[in-house]
């Protein structure tokens, strides 16, 4: 029987999962924001593996992010942690890599790398200041949503300071900048421009960004205003940076590499499927 190896993270915001072969191919992806409905989507995502991959398949499966490891323990599931994850990843599929920018739902990770190997991380994991809940704060706050606030950046002339660091502090200079009619696509550029500082000046201080440079995340990945702040800040050129495909989905495919290739040995997804009252609901 065939035996397919499985990652799924669960963030503070979504939901990503990635199935992949003996070669690492992706065979099967998801990403959805869980809305705190954590069970409820690992429900969805395991009917839509099924359909995809089909019954007579084994299955492995690795667990990471902030959310995962109370359901890894509860489910009887082999759990690795992001960074680990993230960094099985580099090792296999870029090892040219010698920064990591990632930026989450509620934190921000600058992870670097020697030879393919981790060496050093920095995570602001302590204020959702430069993160993903910040700019879905600031576009609440404009009245747009993620994709409207991004083709508005794309039409900016300048930028404007705001304070990242706090969303109230935040909250107050985009409704100064409102209030003094500042012009709307310059106020949304100015709100990623902000994420991009409170990253760097918070997490890069005492050590060298040096490129090859990769980028992920949601937010890096799916809003290329955000991508176009980072690369100005840091004075970059296209050769120095490297988008990957699923760049969403980057710890669960270094999950899904860490999976025992052997479900006997690990967290078997068949088993659990059948076993769980979670995951054997519906079949």
């Amino acid at each position: 029987m065939k035996n397919i190896r499985v990652g799924l993270d669960i963030g503070s915001t979504t939901l990503k999962a990635i199935a992949i072969d003996d070669s690492a191919k992706p065979l099967f992806t998801y990403y959805e924001r869980h809305n705190a409905d954590v069970l409820g989507r690992m429900e969805h995502c395991f009917g839509q593996l099924r359909q995809k991959l089909g019954e007579e398949v084994q299955y492995s499966i690795c667990l990471t992010g902030s959310v995962a490891m109370g359901v890894a323990e509860r489910q009887g599931l082999d759990f690795v942690q992001e960074v680990v994850a993230a960094a099985e990843y580099v090792k296999h599929c870029h090892p040219e890599v010698a920064t990591m920018i990632d930026i989450g739902g509620e934190d921000a990770k600058i992870v670097l790398f020697e030879q393919g190997r981790a060496k050093d991380l920095r995570m602001n994991g302590n204020c959702a200041g430069g993160t993903g809940a910040f700019i879905d704060q600031m576009a609440v706050l404009l009245g747009v949503e993620v994709t409207e606030l991004d083709a508005l950046a794309r039409e900016a002339t300048q930028t404007y300071p705001i304070a990242s660091r706090c969303g109230v502090f935040s909250k107050t200079d985009i409704q100064n900048l409102i209030a003094r009619n500042a012009s709307r696509h310059d106020i949304a550029a100015s709100i990623f421009r902000a994420v991009t500082v409170q990253t760097i000046s918070t997490l890069a201080h005492g050590c060298e960004l040096r490129s090859p440079m990769m980028f992920i995340g949601g937010p890096l990945t799916f809003i290329p205003s955000l991508r176009k702040a980072f690369v100005d800040y840091l004075h970059l050129n296209e050769s120095d940076i490297i988008l990957p495909d699923e760049g969403a989905l980057i710890p669960a495919w270094g999950a899904a590499l860490k999976a025992s290739p052997n479900p006997s040995q690990g967290g078997g997804l068949s088993s659990a499927m059948t076993e769980s009252p979670l995951l054997g609901r519906g079949r």
